[in-house]
């Protein structure tokens, strides 16, 4: 029985097991590093001598704790109750004939109960004979004989993937011996590992924050992209840190660090110290602490009030989206009392904070810090117009997503144009526009479409779909590429699409939405490997991707498909965009902009009169 922060589960599936038929057993509980108490949870139930906990002393990971498991049990059969599920009566019972009439069968699989399983929607209780559709064999409803096998541990892989942690090597090509009865229940929650594991409103970061995991992770989900942070980071964590220059500040970053996390060593690589408190259940691109290329050292999350006036950090610096603000605002109310200087970087959308209730916690955020800083001037007039005291208060326009200098390494590929004399645009992300049938109607003009990325081709599979009905030949797909390969590939094409969306607010700010505020990450990915943006024309409103690609010369601008696809066969003005973009790719880097964001750090230091000191 693996069990993490689940001490409410522990008596019912404690409980389960000892109603069964079959009363020949051991368990042993293994708790993999819980912030809880699954001893007190259990009570009375550890006094049945069949029953052993082992406490781990932090968390492992899910494979480790199963191994612990094996390790301590010498039965020749083996079962698995998580700790938030449940066995009925018969359940063991028909496992172990099911095993037992069948021979070689190494692994048996029950029937299975369960309630609003997301793959298979509109239904709230599930029973299946065996595996639930888009499912992986769920461990409370496996018996398998006792082998030489290993799960796969986290070192190796974080995954939610039961199959290719160990049920395939069990069978090797084999079929389970099914019962076919409902004997259990997979028991749906929001903390479940699984959910904290797969994208969207889980993931990496999503992960590693509920576990409190120190070390980089390779994680594949069952959906979601694959990360590989061992290898991805593995120069930066692995350099010694930078001595603290003699006037280098101590800079603690509260929130979350969004995209491009490693941008931040920029600051560490100039001799600032850096420190990190980071919020709890972020969105899998909301990168957290323990970061995986080091350099930052973190504050506990449990008492970071006291760390923090031991700490006395120079400055803080908080960011970046509405998840952070709660605790940004804690930390900004006490680093008040404290007389710490406070400086807020916002980058998403404020209407996402209405809408979660922290519009007053935002509003003190800008009206009480000691210096904002906005993602665009057009967000920064947005705040101005809706808190007029923001308008007399020290701020700067950074965008908040810049990647680092050397994402721009590699060289420019040729283009896929020259070799077919048709027109290549890419979509680096989810598909936030075009629509299938804008795409369509590209594809009858010779205008190809590719979308990278298999996370957002599951996501949007009905976009992909109809897409693919309206311009078969035309729309083609590949997989997510990491940074350090952004040159390599995306530069082969002629233009890339930002959000396509028609602003309606005519000038007027106050009326604008986040689409009009906001300039998005994809912006510095197609810049790093010089493709033109391509964006509808909203010059007749306020919109801060119009501004930036008119100011700097960046995009093609179109009205409808025919425009567009006119436009984007005009091979002498479409050289020209690409060499502009390549010119200023730098500029959509965070080490260009380093130098001015410590000299507003220091600024909003002197204006709170604080010292700030050697480092």
């Amino acid at each position: 029985m693996p069990t993490y922060d689940q001490d409410a589960f522990l008596p019912a599936a404690v409980s389960s097991l000892l109603s069964q038929t079959l009363e020949d057993w051991e368990l042993v509980i293994v708790d993999d590093g819980s912030p809880g108490d699954a001893r007190a949870a259990l009570g009375h139930l550890l006094d049945d001598p069949r029953i052993r906990l082992l406490k781990l002393p932090e968390n492992t990971g899910l494979g480790h704790a199963l191994n612990q498991g094996l390790d301590a049990t010498s039965a020749p059969y083996v079962a698995y109750l998580p700790s938030d599920d449940l066995y009925f009566r018969d359940h063991l019972a028909s496992l172990h004939a099911a095993l037992q009439a069948q021979s070689p069968g190494v692994l048996a699989c029950a029937g299975i109960r369960s309630r609003g399983v997301a793959s298979v929607p509109g239904r709230d209780v599930v029973e299946a004979p065996g595996r639930i559709p888009g499912e992986p064999m769920q461990l409370v409803q496996v018996m398998h004989r006792r082998t030489e096998d290993r799960w796969i541990e986290r070192n190796e892989l974080t995954t939610d993937d039961l199959d290719r942690m160990l049920w395939n090597r069990l069978l090797a090509g084999a079929a389970p011996v099914e019962t076919g009865e409902v004997t259990c229940e997979w028991v749906r929650h929001p903390r479940q590992r699984h959910l904290a594991l797969r994208e969207p409103a889980g993931g990496l970061n999503t992960y590693r924050s509920r576990y409190r995991v120190k070390q980089p992770l390779r994680l594949q989900s069952t959906i979601g992209v694959s990360h590989d942070e061992v290898e991805q980071y593995r120069a930066d964590r692995e350099r010694p840190d930078t001595p603290v220059a003699q006037d280098g500040l101590r800079i603690l970053l509260v929130g979350e660090l969004a995209h491009n996390p490693e941008r931040v060593l920029a600051l560490e690589e100039r001799g600032h110290k850096l420190y990190g408190l980071w919020t709890k259940d972020p969105y899998w691109f909301n990168y957290v602490g323990p970061l995986p290329f080091g350099h930052v050292e973190d504050l506990p999350p449990d008492n970071w009030e006291d760390a923090l006036e031991r700490l006395r950090p120079d400055v803080i610096y908080g960011l970046l989206n509405y998840q952070a603000i709660p605790l940004a605002d804690r930390v900004l109310s006490r680093a008040r009392a404290l007389g710490i200087p406070f400086v807020w970087h916002l980058k998403e959308g404020p209407f996402f904070s209405r809408k979660a209730g922290t519009w007053p916690e935002l509003v003190r955020l800008h009206t009480r810090s000691n210096g904002q800083i906005y993602s665009s001037e057009e967000l920064r007039d947005w705040f101005g117009a809706v808190l007029p005291a923001t308008r007399a208060l020290p701020s700067l326009v950074l965008d908040g997503d810049l990647p680092r200098r050397p994402r721009q390494e590699g060289r420019r590929s040729a283009l896929l144009s020259d070799t077919d004399g048709e027109p290549h645009t890419l979509i680096a992300g989810r598909p936030m526009g075009p629509d299938p049938e804008f795409v369509g109607r590209l594809a009858a003009h010779g205008v190809h479409v590719h979308l990278y990325g298999e996370k957002v081709q599951m996501q949007m599979r009905d976009w992909v779909q109809a897409c693919q009905r309206l311009a078969p030949d035309h729309l083609h797909l590949h997989p997510q590429v990491p940074p350090s390969r952004w040159v390599e590939e995306f530069s082969r094409y002629d233009a890339g699409w930002l959000h396509d969306f028609r602003s309606a607010n005519g000038g007027d700010i106050l009326a604008a939405i986040w689409d009009d505020l906001n300039v998005p990450a994809r912006v510095a990915t197609l810049a790093t490997a010089g493709v033109p943006f391509i964006q509808r024309d909203n010059s007749d409103s306020a919109v801060a991707t119009d501004s930036l690609a008119r100011r700097q010369d960046l995009s093609v601008f179109f009205s409808g498909p025919e425009d567009l696809a006119e436009q984007l066969k005009d091979r002498q003005r479409m050289g020209h965009l690409r060499e502009s973009v390549w010119s200023q790719r730098e500029l959509f880097t965070f080490d260009a902009h380093v130098d001015r964001l410590v000299e507003f750090l220091r600024s909003a230091i002197a204006i709170a009169g604080a010292d700030p000191g050697t480092g």
